[in-house]
């Protein structure tokens, strides 16, 4: 009688460890999950968009490669004048430069001192407009995906210097004074969005700073080709595939 117990009480201890093993090791197999939050949700879309801007850019960038090789085979064979092709591919680069007039529509921004009787006293500075007030309005419209910018008929690019001297600012080597008239061209209600929504630069210029600032939008809006010059003392040119 008793050794027919000896056997079940052993099957049922080594049962009973067998499981505390399997459950131990259970244990060190699940993966540690990471608490969802709305940070870690928008970082994740936050990626996920910039690497599909990335996927845009670079099937942009084949498409043009792809259309530069057409456009050579049909050199090749006779089809096209390369004169024509040369001066099409001219004109698209001088565009881009910002060395061709161009027009669209887009916004117009006056900008102006607060001239209000009473407004200059112990924080005169907040009243004018200053070069900074100006570079970071023209940053939010690029921001917002504005293609052309000029003030005071003064094409913007990115060699463009914008400094106060005084009761005026000078761009590109020339004084401006005020008001300033500021044309960008692109999307007209991202632009406007990026003038008068709540939280943006400009917002707070009118709205704390009580500076005078108007938008309007247009639909033909003409912006002038640059007319400063280009001096590279540092940057040189690198050929392709070099």
């Amino acid at each position: 009688m008793n050794n027919t117990k000896k056997p079940s009480l052993t099957i049922l201890i080594c049962s009973v460890l067998l499981g505390i093993f399997m459950a131990g090791q259970f244990k060190q197999n699940i993966p540690s999950l990471a608490p969802v939050t709305l940070r870690s949700i928008q970082n994740t879309k936050n990626e996920i968009n910039t690497v599909n801007k990335e996927i845009e850019d670079l099937n942009n960038m084949i498409a043009d490669k792809e259309e530069k090789v057409k456009t050579l085979e049909s050199i090749a064979s006779g089809d096209e004048n390369i004169l024509d092709i040369l001066q099409s591919e001219l004109e698209k680069n001088r565009t881009i430069a910002g060395l061709q007039k161009v027009e669209g529509s887009g916004i117009v921004i006056k900008m102006q001192d607060n001239m209000v009787e009473g407004a200059f006293g112990e924080e005169y500075d907040l009243d004018v407009v200053h070069d900074i007030d100006v570079l970071r309005i023209i940053n939010d419209l690029r921001g917002a995906g504005a293609e052309a910018i000029s003030i005071n008929g003064q094409r913007v690019l990115a060699v463009s210097e914008i400094k106060c001297g005084g009761p005026i600012i000078r761009v590109n080597g020339k004084s401006l004074g005020v008001p300033f008239f500021i044309k960008a061209i692109g999307d007209p209600k991202l632009l406007y969005a990026a003038i008068n929504a709540p939280n943006t630069y400009a917002y707070a210029l009118k709205n704390i700073d009580q500076l005078n600032i108007e938008t309007t939008v247009e639909d033909n809006i003409i912006i002038p080709a640059y007319s400063g010059r280009f001096s590279y003392k540092y940057a040189k040119p690198i050929k392709e595939g070099d």
